[in-house]
């Protein structure tokens, strides 16, 4: 019994590439016409087509530049300047606590104690 021989895979340049895909662009084009042109499968054709949409990424893809961008953080605020504010209602009664920032832990006492 004889063996199937292997079929290599074709390997297409990329200006190839770019002609079937810009001649597929053309109005009233037929990838299907194009593609047997050139003695490629329309399947290919439509994945070459996809891939320079952007539509899918593909080892024809060509890379995306990129590059760096420096963002500004906005300064942290400052502890002192920023206060626990607690508000409590009750029916028509209304407290509200202002705590210092610099002193949480207390304030967290202070509420566990009152809530209990």
């Amino acid at each position: 019994m004889e063996q199937a021989k292997p079929v290599a895979r074709r390997r297409h340049d990329a200006q190839l590439k770019e002609r079937v895909v810009a001649a597929c662009a053309q109005p009233g084009a037929s990838v299907a016409r194009i593609a047997l042109e050139h003695g490629l499968n329309a399947n290919l054709v439509h994945r070459w087509r996809r891939i320079a949409e952007g539509r899918e990424i593909g080892a024809y893809s060509k890379p995306v530049a990129t590059q760096f961008v420096s963002l500004p953080i906005p300064a942290p605020l400052e502890a002192a300047s920023v206060d626990i504010r607690i508000e409590l209602r009750r029916g028509p009664t209304s407290i509200t606590v202002t705590w210092p920032t610099g002193a949480a832990a207390e304030c967290a006492m202070w509420l566990r104690e009152l809530l209990r």
